[in-house]
């Protein structure tokens, strides 16, 4: 696929990154001479120095034969000035990032489309969700739910002494005769496994397992983990992502919010009902305890400074807070945040590139998570008729050994998937792929629209 992405954000680096190791034709159009010979030096990008609301600029990238353009700068008018002229100059599909609440009402959303931007995504607002998802399921270190939730991926750490620690998959299934759920993929020690049955749980794996609804609590058992419930909850940062996740959750929670800057924590003191809005740094253990933070079920920290996000969550870990969920745009950091205790990681990029990917396959994806825990994506695709998918039982598939079928969602129902079951035309197949198989799995799911 040829793909232009205009802007110099870290989300327009990612995706540029990321799209060009995947067989794509990657053009990058961004204003900084000097960033882009950073990239150059350790990727095959095609590079052009310009402003990409330039309408010859956006020819000299040949933006007529583009069959995907990703505005993604970190303006947000920029990026959907780009988006529309970019349509207008003979792109065939626009996608346009924005951080401004005020451009993602349902009116603006409309006006857009009918402009050509044809989809608009949010790094915040996705975050934000994935707050609040997270929060309604506490178990879990992610979660990600397919069709009104007729099955999950969820990731959960193995504790000592559960289990299945110890035990093989073979076994595992020998032990239970019903499971509804399937283990997808282990991560151990920076190293991501698609499990076969004679592969090994171990104390400390962190296990990607796709389920049925009726299934989470018992996998929830044997990785050694229980549900709790949350009343009590702290949010640092006041930004986007934090203001939003306070609104969406401040009716179900007590709420205290932590902005080190005065104007800022007044604007959201006035915005928001419910929530307790705190001018000051939660970096200060005064001051975390004299709000009391031993006694907060969950803490979010979602400033827009990765460290300081995992130390406050470190900090409230210290202080017996069940469950941490921080911010962290650094990539390197996301491995050694979670080794150190924090319970779960959000990245806006890869949050972002989950959002777009799916537009770049072939076949038809309904959606897709880009896996904060491992470099790997999960897909829910809808079986074409005619698709290599639909010619025989899943066992006999030629499925790529980087990828592994989790479960099948068929006329409404969720199931687990299995070596004799037949996929059809129709069908929603949930797929955990490693990102050198992405371009096998979607050849498998291709057919006729």
């Amino acid at each position: 696929m040829n793909i232009l992405i205009t802007g110099d954000s870290e989300v327009a680096l990612h995706l540029a990154e990321l799209l060009s190791g995947e067989n794509h034709d990657v053009t990058l159009v961004a204003p900084d001479k000097d960033f882009l010979k950073l990239i150059e030096s350790h990727s095959d990008l095609l590079t052009l120095v310009g402003d990409s609301t330039n309408t010859q600029v956006l020819k000299n990238a040949d933006v007529r034969r583009t069959e995907l353009v990703i505005s993604a700068h970190h303006d947000g008018r920029i990026s959907l000035l780009t988006a529309i002229l970019a349509k207008q100059l003979g792109a065939r599909k626009c996608i346009a990032k924005v951080n401004e609440p005020e451009y993602l009402t349902d009116e603006c959303r409309v006006l857009y489309k009918e402009l050509g931007i044809d989809h608009l995504v949010s790094p915040e607002r996705i975050a934000a969700n994935e707050i609040v998802n997270l929060l309604t399921n506490t178990a879990a270190a992610e979660i990600f739910d397919f069709s009104d939730n007729k099955l999950s991926l969820m990731l959960v750490k193995l504790e000592e002494g559960a289990p299945v620690v110890g035990k093989t998959l073979r076994e595992i299934a020998r032990e239970y005769e019903q499971q509804n759920y399937r283990a997808v993929s282990i991560h151990r020690r920076a190293k991501t496994i698609i499990p076969k049955a004679d592969d090994l749980f171990q104390a400390g794996d962190m296990a990607y397992v796709v389920t049925r609804p009726d299934g989470i609590d018992h996998l929830l058992e044997l990785s050694g983990k229980e549900r709790f419930e949350v009343k009590n909850l702290m949010i640092v940062g006041g930004g986007a992502v934090g203001s939003q996740a306070a609104a969406a959750l401040e009716n179900s929670f007590n709420v205290k919010l932590f902005e080190m800057d005065a104007d800022r924590a007044n604007e959201l003191s006035d915005a928001l009902r419910s929530s307790l809005v705190i001018n000051g740094d939660a970096r200060n253990i005064n001051l975390l305890e004299s709000e009391s933070v031993a006694s907060m079920d969950a803490f979010v920290a979602v400033t827009n400074n990765s460290e300081t996000n995992i130390l406050t969550c470190l900090l409230a870990k210290r202080f017996g807070v069940k469950k941490t969920i921080a911010l962290v745009e650094n990539i390197d950091f996301i491995e050694i945040s979670q080794s150190v205790g924090i319970d779960t990681i959000i990245n806006k990029k890869l949050a972002t590139a989950s959002y777009i990917l799916r537009f770049t396959m072939t076949a038809e994806v309904i959606s897709t998570k880009c896996l904060t825990s491992v470099d790997a994506e999960v897909f829910e695709f809808k079986a074409r008729e005619g698709s290599p998918v639909t010619k025989k039982p899943i066992r006999k598939l030629n499925f790529p050994r980087q990828a592994i079928i989790g479960g099948v969602i068929r006329e409404g129902h969720g199931y687990i998937a299995e070596g004799d079951m037949q996929i059809q035309a129709g069908d929603k197949v949930v797929v955990f792929s490693l990102p050198e198989a992405f371009h096998g799995v979607d050849k498998l799911f291709k057919g006729k629209k």
